[in-house]
């Protein structure tokens, strides 16, 4: 069964960093393509950030660009999610996911989130 396991959540002031950590079991690692997903209280969960299934290409939500890094390594078979000059605003149950594919950026199996909390 596929198991997404997930690491690096926390409390952090605005302006801070985290590294999140989602190992996978279950799968054939290297042949998916991987994403993160987050969901406030009250919101709808929304797209955050994908990676190909070697590495080579990146996608982010508007929201995130040019502060968060999506990264993987499939030796490890994990993906990462560097989070830098957090908001208050990024405050979410952050999950994991497998993705269909890159091109869908559609998920089917999810971790269990960790929590990520921004205080002002």
């Amino acid at each position: 069964q596929v198991q997404l396991v997930e690491s690096g959540g926390g409390l952090v002031q605005a302006g801070g960093s985290l590294r999140l950590s989602c190992a996978a079991s279950g799968l054939s690692f290297s042949t998916t393509a991987m994403g993160w997903f987050r969901q406030a209280p009250g919101k709808e969960r929304e797209f955050v950030a994908a990676i190909n299934r070697s590495g080579v290409n990146t996608y982010y939500a508007d929201s995130v660009k040019g502060r968060f890094t999506i990264s993987r390594d499939n030796a490890k078979n994990t993906v990462y999610l560097q989070m830098n000059s957090l908001k208050p605003e990024d405050t979410a149950v952050y999950f994991c996911a497998v993705l269909v594919s890159i091109a869908t950026m559609r998920p089917f199996h999810w971790g269990q989130g960790t929590q990520v909390t921004v205080s002002s």
